[in-house]
């Protein structure tokens, strides 16, 4: 057992089927409540960092030497641009000093705009993606995150009005 390869498909969750990058996307949400009831935003911004160089770093290892550049079990791209995309929310549930699973919609908005980001891959996702290399890998999904982020923002200033 690799390090590098349990890092990459989020202790194995990469192998599951069918659809491992949605699975890789589901798995992201629970662990990030855990982190947010844990520490807030701040300790999810710090687990987005240091996660996005490690899987930067095992993807690399992963895929060193072959030709796919970012085969399916390769999740934890997902797992970090997931978090991205829930990060307005764990800022929001702690600036109104609510649980976070209060703002529900949220979540599913997330999850929903994030998958959609990641597979449409529209502009810099798509030019992200197509590198070929490790940090591409990792680049589309974080972009993919940001985008689906402001899309958070976007409908909760709408639910708002």
């Amino acid at each position: 057992m690799k390090v590098s390869h349990l890092i990459a498909t989020v202790c194995y969750v990469g192998h599951l089927r069918p659809a491992p990058g949605t699975w890789g996307s589901a798995v992201a949400l629970p662990v990030a409540w855990v982190i947010h009831v844990v520490g807030g935003p701040v300790l999810l911004g710090i687990f987005i960092v240091t996660g996005f160089l490690k899987g930067w770093w095992a993807t690399a290892q992963e895929t060193k030497g072959k030709d796919d550049h970012d085969p399916s079990e390769i999740v934890v791209d997902e797992l970090i641009g997931q978090w991205i995309a829930l990060l307005p929310v764990s800022i929001g549930a702690a600036a109104m000093g609510a649980p976070i699973t209060a703002l529900w919609p949220g979540w599913i908005t997330a999850f929903v705009l994030f998958r959609l980001f990641d597979i449409w891959k529209p502009g810099p996702i798509g030019w992200a993606d197509r590198r070929g290399d490790a940090l591409g890998v990792m680049l589309d999904d974080v972009i993919a995150g940001v985008f689906a982020a402001v899309g958070v923002m976007i409908f909760a200033a709408i639910s708002h009005l």
